[in-house]
Parts: C-alpha cells; structure tokens; sequence
C-alpha cells in the first residue's frame, strides 16, 4: 500500500469544489480517507492508501469528474512542497507566444504562427523552427520588442502569486525559454523569478540580422539549465516542479520530480507530465503542493 494525496481543485466563483464531488471520487476508488481543505470551495487535500498507481489514480478521479471542471492531481505525500521551480515562459506565464506577437507587428502573423504550432506540436526541432522564424523576420526594428511588451503581453492568472508564494517559503525560482531574453528579463522581475534564461537576439544597426545568438536554448537546454540548478543549490530532481505548456518542455517535464502539464492544448505534454491542470489558473500548482490559501503571497 502506498500513501497519497489526492487533490482536488474547483474555482469558488464559477466551479465550485462541493463535497458531493468529494463523495464521487472516494465511490469510484472505494476508498476511505481524511479530507483536509485548503481553501473553502475551491481546493481540498484527500488523504489515503492504495495498490494503485498515482496515475490510476488520477484517471479514475478526472473520469468521475468529467464535465465539471474540476483538476485533480495524485502525487505521493512525502516531498510534496518543492524546492525549485523552473517554468516555461510563453503561453504558461504569459498569455502569448511573444514571436508571434513580434511577427504580428511587422504583418507576419500567419507565416510565423503556422511555425509556432508545429514546434509546439512538435513536428519540427525549436532551433530549426526559431531559425526559419528569424529569418522571415529579418531586419525587424529593434523598438518592436517594447512596443510589443507595452501593448500585448500580459500574464497568466496566478503567476505572480505561483512564484511569490514559493520563493516566500524558500524556494529558488528560474523561468527558462525559447523566447527572448528581453522578454524573460521583464516577466522575470515582475512575477519575481530569480534567474532566467532565453535565447538573445542579434540586432546591428538597429535592426534584427535574423539570427540569434548560439546556442539556441530548447528542449534541451530547459533540462540542462535545471540540472545546473539543482547542482548549484545541492539539490535533487525529486526536490523540482516544472511547469510547461508545449512539446519544448518535455525533457525538462520528465524529468522534475513534479512535472506539470498547464494547459496543454496540444496534447504532446500529456504523457511526459505526472500532473496536468486543464481548468484552473496557476495557483493550482501551489495546492498540489499542499500550500492553503493564507499561506499565498499575493503582493
């Protein structure tokens, strides 16, 4: 017998987590256990012991639960609360793909979106991807970055309080991407990560030469840089949640002892991810971690 946690995360304003829900997944599992909650009508730990793996587990949870919108995350109840967390950039703490919204400005919008979406799929390589994009974009004015960071990125639900909360309660926090460095350096400092790592742009004269400067950071360098921070801070992969939305996160998903699908509409995270949160915001990353809402930081 193994013991788990089991947890269950609605939204109090539209979806609320009722008890009823509670009673339809312990019915399904036929089970008992302790029901802890850790914010009224909108997150609760369940507590027991099974034969069944964590992702039995879950499956059986979210088919119950189907159709209400709710996320349901088993993980085992020793190490819950980690001590790194590395997350993915665009559309995971940000709501754009910042390139697309780059190609947007200069009216190149569908040739580098149709791009974006087979990197994403993970049709092509990101570094033949990033370069086939660069070089449509070639010659791109440098003050696009800023106008584009000032008028069209904006960020996830729950992503300054995902990393205020955890780096309050010692946790070292790296956002780590694809993008560019302008734009993990501003989202960076203003959700509070304390390093960040992305690909840099070569500009000459002002405008962009089509390239970026190597090495290209992708799939494996997102798991190299969360080797490199393990390392550093002594720590072990068991000790990291990563977070990611698209196929360029695999490695790194696989690899952290929690590794979460956040909003993977693709569906190529699935598989690698050992938690995947379909319907609500970032915070819930941090119930799956067994934090309760006054425990949040919220400034």
């Amino acid at each position: 017998m193994t013991s788990y946690v089991l947890t269950l995360i609605g939204n109090a304003d539209s979806v609320p987590l009722e008890p009823v829900h509670i009673e339809r997944v312990f019915q399904c599992l036929g089970l008992q256990g302790r029901i802890d909650w850790l914010a009224e009508r909108e997150a609760c730990d369940l507590f027991f012991n099974s034969r069944l793996s964590a992702e039995v587990i879950t499956k059986k949870t979210r088919d119950v639960l189907s159709g209400s919108t709710i996320d349901a995350v088993c993980t085992l109840i020793e190490g819950r609360r980690k001590k790194i967390l590395i997350s993915d950039m665009d559309s995971t703490v940000i709501n754009q793909e910042c390139i697309n919204e780059l190609a947007d400005a200069m009216g190149l919008g569908l040739q580098i979106s149709e791009i974006t979406a087979s990197v994403i799929q993970g049709n092509i390589s990101f570094s033949e991807a990033l370069r086939k994009r660069l070089e449509l974009m070639k010659g791109m004015e440098e003050k696009f970055l800023a106008t584009v960071y000032e008028e069209r990125i904006t960020l996830k639900p729950g992503a300054r309080t995902l990393v205020r909360t955890m780096s309050h309660h010692g946790a070292f926090c790296v956002l780590v991407s694809g993008g560019f460095t302008y734009f993990t350096n501003r989202i960076a400092s203003r959700l509070g990560f304390h390093d960040h790592h992305g690909n840099e742009l070569i500009f000459k004269d002002g405008k962009l030469t089509g390239e970026a400067k190597n090495p290209i950071l992708g799939r494996s360098a997102k798991l190299n840089t969360l080797m490199s921070v393990c390392d550093d801070k002594g720590l072990k992969l068991v000790d990291v949640l990563a977070v990611g939305d698209g196929a360029n996160d695999i490695k790194m998903i696989e690899a952290a002892g929690l590794g979460v699908a956040f909003h993977d509409d693709t569906g190529s995270l699935r598989k690698q991810a050992n938690a995947q949160i379909e319907y609500t915001d970032l915070t819930a990353l941090l119930y799956i971690q067994g934090f309760r809402k006054p425990e949040f930081v919220f400034t």
